[in-house]
C-alpha cells in the first residue's frame, strides 16, 4: 500500500516537473506579439504596414508556440463619396506595391521566428515556432498573385542555432518551412 502511493506520488511528481519544464506564460507570449507588433508598425515609415489585429501568442503543448495577425501590406484608404471609385492604373500600381511587399513581411516574419526561438528557452528545442499572417484586401483590389496568409514554422533549434551562428542563412531558409494560401 505505501509502496504504491510512493510510486504514485513519485509518478504526479515527475509529471508536473516535466509539465512545469515546457510551461510558456502568456507574459511572454504576450511581450513577443508586441514586439513583433512594433516590427511591423514601424518597419517603413515613409510606406508603412497596416497591423489590423494585435499580434496573438499561444503555446500547445507538445507542439510549439503560434503567433498570429493580420497585416494590410500597403496603407490605402477604401473608396469614399468623394472618391468612389479608383483608377484602374491607380490598382495595378497597389497591386504591384503589394506584391512588392510581400518579400519584406516575409523578412520580418522570419526575424520574428528567431528572437522567438531565442527568447522561449522552456520550448523544446524539437518543438515548432510558428508565425501566421492574414492579410487585409479591400474588395476592389485585384489580389491575384498576392497571398491571403502566409505561414511560417520551423524546430525551435534551428532558429537557436541560426542565432548562436551554427546555421548558415542558407541552412535555416531550408529549415523553415513558408506556405503561402
Amino acid at each position: 500500500m505505501i509502496a504504491t502511493l510512493r510510486r504514485t506520488l513519485l509518478l504526479a511528481a515527475a509529471t508536473l516537473a516535466l509539465g512545469a519544464a515546457t510551461r510558456v506564460s502568456y507574459s511572454e507570449l504576450n511581450n513577443l506579439g508586441k514586439s513583433f507588433d512594433r516590427r511591423i508598425v514601424n518597419y517603413n515609415p515613409d510606406q508603412p504596414m497596416d497591423l489590423i489585429g494585435f499580434t496573438r501568442g499561444v503555446y500547445l503543448d507538445d507542439y510549439g508556440a503560434i503567433f498570429t495577425t493580420e497585416v494590410n501590406l500597403i496603407i490605402s484608404s477604401g473608396a469614399t463619396p468623394f472618391r468612389p471609385k479608383f483608377s484602374p492604373e491607380e490598382l495595378t500600381r497597389l497591386r504591384q506595391r503589394k506584391l512588392d511587399r510581400v518579400p519584406e513581411l516575409k523578412r520580418l516574419m522570419r526575424d520574428m521566428m528567431v528572437s522567438s526561438g531565442t527568447a522561449l528557452k522552456q520550448v523544446p528545442p524539437e518543438q515548432q515556432i510558428v508565425v501566421g499572417i492574414s492579410l487585409f484586401y479591400h474588395a476592389y483590389e485585384d489580389t491575384k498573385g498576392l497571398p491571403s496568409q502566409i505561414v511560417m514554422q520551423a524546430p525551435r533549434k534551428s532558429l537557436v542555432d541560426f542565432e548562436a551562428g551554427r546555421l548558415s542563412a542558407d541552412s535555416l531558409a531550408t529549415a523553415i518551412q513558408v506556405r503561402e494560401f
